[in-house]
């Protein structure tokens, strides 16, 4: 009886269980990699958020700057042309993905 057995579960194993669990965690690595729609207009909204803020920081800057002369601001400058080349790249970056996906 058991020289039947040990091949039929060895055969079972190797033809039936491993490539289901190989499968199933291919299949779970797919779709864990991906962002959500939801992911995504958190970040969207989470990116506005910063370039606001930025703003804000700007305006603050600038009138601190204007009370009193010697203020130097510790962050980088406000419309420095390399500062916000990568903030342009984003932009465009954005624009593009929104184009695409509607």
């Amino acid at each position: 009886m058991e020289e039947i057995f040990v091949p039929l579960i060895a055969m079972v194993s190797l033809f039936i269980a491993f490539p289901w669990i190989v499968l199933h965690f291919i299949t779970k690595w797919k779709t864990a990699a991906t962002l959500t729609s939801g992911d995504e207009a958190l970040l969207d909204e989470l990116y506005q958020l910063a370039r606001r803020l930025d703003e804000r920081m700007d305006t603050v800057e600038r009138l601190v700057a204007a009370d009193n002369p010697e203020f130097r601001p510790a962050r980088v400058l406000p419309d420095l042309d390399a500062d916000n080349q990568k903030l342009r790249e984003l932009d465009r970056l954005v624009a593009q993905q929104r184009g695409i996906s509607k």
